[in-house]
């Protein structure tokens, strides 16, 4: 598939500000090493982009215009493809961004891509949690030769970072991640105990999440009747709205510092999986990037 020309987030649409001047900085970092079953990922940041201009600047749940915000985006980094450097030089980018105190997004690329900005953020904020969307539990030691591996996420954050993790979504995993979760005492939220009906899940998840928050996630979380266009597309996953109310809530009770979106693999002749995932990155702007504290003391 074609890789479309890289645009700033939003296209002419939005007004390009330079870093210094930029609330939210947009991080593409296209990374794709040895992908468990369908590949193109390591576009998908160029996807993400191009299918942003055609969005609505308006936000139709809270109408703000999020095209009024200062959004920087960042030229895209095509790391090294060995996995252990390329994890220290997207660690390098997201931490340049951070210590300037901006909102940072980063488009993946495979779900690689996260360790390196998760480890930037616990860095700079030590008392950070991350929030993890996903059908998978992405807790295996090793996979197709790597520590490194999409695969192997949240161990490198929950083992190496050493922060606490929230997993939502889950519907597929190992006996050997089954045995780590026994081990360790995690409590993903499954996605057949999600009730569509009932959205006290929501809650149940933030009173497991720390005050700051670092969402991480990966597109193959949504039900591929949402969004198909995906490396592991498993069925029985989460609905955009179910998705969204969590961004809308995580957002409004925690301070969300950093997040990211990977796992778009475009399909051919189709667009809707790129469009949902530039529509989702809008909602983690309006609801995320500026938490303001509210009477109650919850950030709103």
């Amino acid at each position: 598939m074609r890789r479309p020309e890289f645009i700033n987030f939003g296209g002419d649409e939005v007004p390009a500000v330079a870093m210094d001047q930029a609330e939210i900085v947009v991080l593409p970092l296209c990374y794709e090493q040895a992908a468990s079953y369908g590949t193109g990922s390591k576009d998908g940041p160029f996807h993400i982009l191009d299918a942003s201009v055609q969005l609505e600047s308006l936000d139709e749940e809270s109408l703000v215009n999020w095209g009024a915000f200062r959004i920087h985006t960042v030229a895209p980094l095509i790391p090294s493809e060995d996995p252990e450097t390329a994890v220290a030089q997207m660690e390098t980018a997201a931490a340049g961004i951070l210590l300037k105190k901006k909102f940072l997004l980063s488009l993946g690329g495979d779900h690689a891509v996260s360790i390196g900005p998760i480890r930037a953020a616990a860095r700079q904020y030590p008392d950070i949690g991350v929030l993890q969307i996903d059908a998978h539990l992405d807790l295996r030691e090793k996979w197709n030769g790597s520590r490194f591996n999409h695969a192997c996420v949240m161990r490198r954050v929950a083992e190496d970072i050493g922060v606490p993790i929230v997993q939502v979504g889950i519907r597929s995993f190992s006996p050997e991640e089954a045995d780590y979760i026994r081990l360790k005492g995690l409590q993903p939220f499954f996605a057949h105990g999600i009730d569509p009906t009932d959205p006290a899940w929501i809650q149940n998840v933030l009173k497991k999440l720390p005050r700051n928050v670092y969402v991480t996630i990966d597109l193959d979380g949504l039900d591929p009747g949402v969004l198909p266009g995906t490396g592991t597309p498993e069925p029985g996953g989460l609905t955009y709205r179910q998705l969204v109310a969590l961004i809308r809530a995580v957002g409004r009770q925690r301070r969300v510092m950093a997040a990211d979106i990977t796992e778009l693999a475009p399909i051919e002749g189709s667009k809707v999986s790129e469009f949902t995932a530039a529509k989702i990155a809008t909602k983690i702007f309006v609801n995320c990037s500026k938490p303001e504290t509210g009477k109650d003391g919850q950030i709103k």
